[in-house]
């Protein structure tokens, strides 16, 4: 078990007065959740009637849902794989492959990802590569994200101790049998926070979608209120941006809930328990760009 090192561990005087603020903090957070609320019946937005749009087959909500995930899934997949490519890439002895990876990492970094989309959209079918909204959605996600979880590849991989990378090259081991059967195992576990945290925001930036027309939950939800307006004002404008919203909550809290998860069963392997406790570098936690680094 580890002992604290940059701080003493809270005595019985200190974690009474944490008790008590905590406790002061939720009645505080539980009055202002009552006032919103009685605010919002006030208004008549907590009317049953109006909520009941969202159950109405006919809206489109489940549709969009269902859009947005697919969106989502397919950009999540495709970059995560990428981005363990590039990041073994840039790890490269040969300049030849690492001077275009971290020019493709650095280039996708920097631009804005709406930027990247408006490119594959707009842009492209000058040339004669005329792309759907779904495609270019998915595209941009993916090239913005996997320069992203490359660096996060990369830093995790960098983060296992040297000498693990020494030993199986002593053994005999080949190159990429150190980086699949040494490294990988190892770096997963102290690399799934930041990972998961970056799908997360990848799954709200499908929300960009509807900027080219496609219909992801977002779209739906503007175009359901632009709908109703005609007839009813702004009767159901709460009430959907509201439900998408709460969409989005609970779709990333089942993420990572599934990410607590595989975190806890990595934990339990014995190939991660050795070095479980070490962190990514500050840079890549921070957004930062890191230099180049090559394996030993």
């Amino acid at each position: 078990m580890s002992t604290p090192v940059l701080f003493d561990v809270p005595g019985p005087k200190a974690r009474a007065r944490t008790r008590i603020g905590t406790a002061i903090g939720a009645v505080l957070i539980v009055g202002l959740l009552a006032v919103v609320l009685v605010r919002l019946a006030g208004n008549g937005q907590l009317d049953p009637a109006r909520w009941s749009v969202l159950f109405d087959p006919n809206s489109g909500v489940p549709q969009a849902l269902f859009k947005t995930l697919q969106v989502a899934a397919v950009g999540m997949v495709l970059a995560t794989a990428a981005g363990l490519l590039l990041a073994v890439g840039r790890l490269s002895d040969h300049r030849w492959v690492q001077v275009p990876v971290i020019t493709f990492i650095e280039f996708f970094r920097a631009i804005p990802l709406l930027v990247v989309i408006f490119a594959l959209y707009f842009v492209l079918p000058k040339f004669g590569v005329d792309l759907s909204a779904f495609a270019a959605l998915t595209g941009g996600l993916v090239l913005y994200n996997s320069a992203v979880l490359a660096e996060i590849f990369r830093a995790g991989i960098l983060s296992v101790d040297r000498g693990q990378r020494e030993a199986a090259f002593g053994i005999g081991m080949r190159k990429y049998q150190v980086m699949t059967l040494v490294l990988l195992p190892q770096a997963v576990r102290r690399m799934l926070p930041v990972l998961i945290a970056q799908l997360v925001v990848l799954l709200k930036d499908s929300s960009l979608g509807f900027i080219i027309g496609y219909f992801e939950l977002l779209r739906q939800a503007r175009s359901l209120v632009e709908f109703f307006s005609r007839d009813f004002g702004s009767t159901y404008t709460f009430q959907l941006y509201v439900a998408a919203g709460l969409m989005y909550i609970v779709v990333n809290v089942l993420l990572s809930q599934l990410a607590k998860y595989v975190e806890s069963r990595t934990r339990r392997s014995t190939k991660t328990t050795a070095t479980a406790d070490e962190e990514l570098p500050i840079d890549v936690q921070m957004g930062g760009g890191g230099g180049t680094a090559t394996p030993a």
